[in-house]
């Protein structure tokens, strides 16, 4: 290890290349041992939309506390090649005294490195790769790294035996002395940072994203059918999903696209079935008045949509807050629905498990808005815990009394039967109906199942998990957000604390029907409310503004993507507050 580094609590790393050169596999291989060594840590990727031939980087952050959002800067980057560098290399900015390790035969770097106040060493990756007979540069760049910030060779190794075990022992060995050969160039590097010892380094943690995190929400909330046609940043929900169903008896049918995907789950849950589809912006503008219809005919389903750039097809593989309007006012009458977001990745669990909830008991389809910077980041969580909801739905039980499907309930929640369930045949449609199903075009049929569908969710007791209210519960400077944001806002506290200066984070996860209550008792004592979100029109602080008065004095931190609003960004802007 270099004789000069000094130990930091964070150390950021980027390895770039050509998609296919194996950047993200070097930088999942890190996180999993740091991981497995007792740090923190998440990785995300910046990918074009090529499949191969395209740029491809790996953005890693490693921790000895809980890693909140990628870093804004990085210590080292790692350049496999220099291809197609140009598109991303603004997305990775190398922190000042940074170091910078490039292969002199793969190109000259980008101008955006040779202007940064760093230091760039030459190392001859490529040729390091060739003298290991099936070498390759990516093994190379893993050992820069593990010698750089001190990851023990012993527990990288073992990731890389786990991950090349069915390619056999001369793979793992090829990949052994490739990264001796690369900690070996490390040792004559310049100084850096290693990362500080673990807090606890027999933790058992998981390393999870987020889509994979919000699929076993969903299936400890009793999801047992899902449909749904792939997508960009949502794919990986189903692909979770697909064996995990299959192993506990249920099904996920591959659907030919968006319309017939949630027109498949709407059928599975008047089947009985808690159902479930994934999808992004454009998928979920395509579902609309199937998302009506479920309304109307209070069959309940779970849609997540993992947000990425729009608006259209935008940018595939980046993140926005953006389908926030279509989410919640999207849907054309008044028909009521549930929109919720998770906090963080390890929130997605939670969110999707308390999303399954709400549907199944209020027999109304819930949104779920996730987005592409929580939904494809690694990250290492502690185990989640094992919540239990009292889940099930009002069930039809057969007596002499003539059935109503939708009849006029206390709570506006109405007994609902199983196909073929003696007694229990009614119509399920999207027209108005009567109490017991039948349409109708009377006003008051209209009148009444409207009051119903809204009433059941104005009364639901949605409790504690409307969001987080975290920080100096006595400041008056409130920092206002929403789902994937809150981690940067949180990272945003420490940096303001750091200064001396005293602030609280309110973060949403219930988006609609609006918290009210719960958000003013949040806000009291406030004198300056700071709203962030990454959109554009700034829509989150429209759709507050819209249901609660902000007598504050007011600022809003907007912006839409790719380019995520960072911690130092959402600080300065308190920091600059109290000097004026």
């Amino acid at each position: 290890m270099n004789a000069l580094s000094h130990q930091a609590k964070t150390v950021s790393f980027a390895i770039v290349g050509t998609g296919g050169a194996g950047a993200i596999t070097a930088g999942s291989i890190l996180l999993e041992s740091a991981g497995k060594s007792g740090w923190y840590g998440l990785l995300t990727r910046s990918v074009g939309p090529q499949i191969r031939g395209g740029e491809a980087a790996a953005l890693v952050r490693l921790s000895t506390e809980p890693a909140a959002c990628m870093s804004k800067e990085f210590d080292i980057l790692v350049a496999i090649d220099w291809k197609n560098a140009n598109r991303f290399i603004g997305n990775m900015p190398v922190a000042a005294g940074g170091l910078v390790i490039c292969d002199p035969a793969a190109g000259d770097p980008p101008k955006a490195v040779l202007d940064a106040d760093c230091t760039i060493v030459q190392c001859p990756i490529g040729e390091l790769a060739k003298a290991v007979p099936g070498g390759r540069e990516n093994m190379i760049s893993v050992g820069l790294i593990i010698e750089l910030i001190g990851l023990p060779l012993e527990t990288v190794m073992n990731t890389v035996s786990s991950k090349l075990q069915s390619k056999g022992e001369k793979a793992i060995e090829t990949g052994r002395l490739c990264i001796e050969s690369g900690m070996q160039a490390a040792q004559a590097f310049p100084q850096t940072k290693t990362l500080a010892p673990a807090k606890d380094q027999d933790a058992k943690r998981w390393l999870i994203t987020g889509n994979e995190a919000v699929g076993l929400g969903a299936l400890r909330g009793g999801i047992t059918f899902a449909a749904a046609y792939p997508i960009t940043p949502a794919t990986e929900v189903l692909e979770y999903l697909a064996p995990a169903l299959a192993s506990i008896g249920g099904a996920l049918v591959q659907a030919e696209d968006e319309l017939a995907s949630i027109n498949m789950i709407i059928g599975a849950s008047f089947g009985g079935r808690a159902s479930i589809t994934a999808t992004s912006g454009p998928g979920l503008a395509l579902m609309m008045e199937s998302l009506g219809l479920a309304a109307a005919s209070e069959t309940p389903i779970v849609i997540v949509d993992v947000m990425r750039v729009g608006p259209s097809t935008g940018i595939a593989t980046k993140s926005e807050q953006s389908d926030l309007n279509i989410a919640v006012y999207g849907l054309h009458g008044d028909a009521d629905h549930v929109v919720v977001a998770p906090l963080s990745v390890s929130d997605c669990v939670f969110t999707a498990q308390w999303a399954v909830h709400i549907a199944e008991t209020l027999q109304t389809p819930v949104v779920v808005l996730s987005d592409q910077s929580i939904g494809q980041a690694n990250v290492l969580i502690d185990i989640p815990a094992d919540v239990t909801f009292l889940t099930k739905r009002k069930p039809y039980v057969a007596s002499d009394e003539s059935y109503l499907r939708y009849g006029l309930t206390a709570d506006g929640v109405s007994p609902m039967a199983l196909p073929g369930q003696p007694g229990g045949q009614y119509t399920a449609d999207g027209l108005t109906h009567t109490e017991r199903g039948s349409p109708s075009s009377a006003r008051v049929d209209q009148h009444e199942q409207m009051i119903k569908r809204a009433n059941k969710i104005e009364k639901f007791e949605f409790g504690d998990y409307w969001g987080v209210s975290e920080g100096d519960a006595a400041s008056d400077t409130v920092i206002l957000t929403w789902g994937s944001m809150t981690g940067a806002a949180r990272e945003a506290l420490d940096l303001l604390s750091d200064q001396g200066i005293s602030a609280r984070l309110v973060s949403l996860r219930q988006i609609s029907p609006f918290p009210t209550d719960a958000l003013q008792a949040a806000l009291k004592g406030a004198k300056r409310v700071l709203v962030v979100e990454q959109s554009f029109s700034g829509q989150f602080y429209r759709h507050v503004r819209s249901n609660i008065d902000l007598p504050y004095d007011l600022k809003q931190l907007n912006r839409e993507g790719p380019y995520e609003i960072g911690p130092d960004e959402i600080a300065s802007q308190i920091t600059d507050w109290k000097v004026q």
